[in-house]
Formats: C-alpha cells, structure tokens, sequence
C-alpha cells in the first residue's frame, strides 16, 4: 500500500491528507503549527509538529520511505522550493508541489517536482466556468489545450441516444461516462446508451470545442 507525505496542512494539504486517508492509505502530515497538528490527530496516520525545511528533522522522521510527497506550501515560495529538493534528493520518486504563480511553477518542475498543481488558479477556472453557463458542472484542465467537463444534460438531449445525437461530430466532444442521479456511472457508455433528464455527461476535448459547447449553451 503507498505511503503519503504531506508537508504544509493549511487548508488544501489537510484536505488532501484527510481524503487519502479516508480512502484507506497511510498519511503522515507535518506542520509548524501545533494547533494545526493537534486538529489533526486523529484525522491521519501520524499528524507531526515539525521545521520541515531542517533536512535532519525529514531524515529522523524517515521520509524517504514514503511513496508520495505533497508539498503543499503555496505561500512560502523558498521554503516550498527547499523542502521539494530535499524530497528528491531523499530518494522520493514522486513529490507534488502546490505553486502560487506560473513563474513558482516552473521553478518547482525546473528543480525537479514531478507535478506541479495551482489549487486556488483551478478552482477559479472551475467557479467561472459555471457561474457564465449554468450547465457546466465542474471543469478541469488537462493541460493547455485539452479539458474534462461535467455538463447537465439539456432538454434537447433528453430521450436521445449518443449516436443521435453524436457530441463527436457536433462538438468535437468525446463522452468518457454518464453519471445518473440514482448514483449510477456509466463508463465508456455505447452508442446506444440513451440520455435522460437530469444525467450528467462526463466528456473531453479540446479547449475550442468545449468553448462551442458554451456558445451553444448560451
């Protein structure tokens, strides 16, 4: 079973930590503040107050076994920095680092981060996105050029099939899974499958075919 670390537990790395190990995966978690860490006991494997930028602490600590690192300092940009190279240099073989700016980024992936990830830029591309077309239900970036998006099925799409409606075509849209309001998923759905009232399409595809879809929604 994979071993999570996570370094910062504001309020995106104790979310994360929290979801990873509810999910039935071990999470140590450190942070300077010790009322962060105390709020944090019981929630996680091991919750640990400590400087993580002191490179002594992360070895006594044994962080190189652990499969996965998240540093998720955003604010502190050389501490973030920092704690990322000490990671790689220990032997982790996958860290995550959260960033503030593009230019912080490029720095972390330049410095060896194999993932880079911008919560507050994502999810104020996510609130946008459905605060302008009401049918877009979550939106996430892939990477410059491509998107998934949730979309609630509109009227004109009810009781059709894909193939009536053939979103590939249209829209340049691929449907990877319909999700039903009994809970139901269906993934890599058929040609066949028919779209009902309040279903919700799960597709992907290029950043100008969605942005047609939008048009079309307006």
């Amino acid at each position: 079973m994979r071993q999570y670390l996570v370094v910062g537990l504001g309020r995106f790395g104790s979310s994360l930590a929290k979801t990873l190990y509810n999910l039935g995966y071990d999470v140590m978690g450190i942070d300077r503040d010790e009322d962060i860490i105390q709020n944090m006991a019981d929630s996680i494997t091991h919750a640990v107050q400590a400087d993580a930028t002191d490179e002594n602490i992360l070895k006594a600590l044994g962080v190189k076994n652990f499969d996965v690192a998240i540093v998720s300092i955003g604010d502190d940009i050389q501490s973030s920095i920092l704690i990322t190279i000490m990671l790689k240099e220990m032997g982790i073989k996958y860290v995550v680092a959260k960033a503030q700016s593009q230019l912080h980024g490029k720095v972390l992936y330049k410095i060896g981060a194999d993932r880079v990830v911008f919560p507050e830029r994502d999810m104020g591309v996510r609130v946008a996105h459905n605060l302008i077309y009401s049918n877009i239900l979550d939106y996430i970036e892939l990477s410059p050029e491509y998107s998934i998006v949730e979309i609630a099925a509109v009227p004109a799409w009810f009781d059709k099939s894909l193939r009536q409606l053939d979103m590939r075509k249209k829209y340049g849209l691929n449907v990877m899974a319909i999700k039903r309001n009994n809970n139901d998923v269906i993934i890599s759905p058929h040609a066949d499958d028919v779209i009902f009232k309040d279903d919700i399409l799960v597709v992907v595809g290029h950043k100008e075919d969605i942005e047609k879809l939008e048009r079309y929604f307006e």
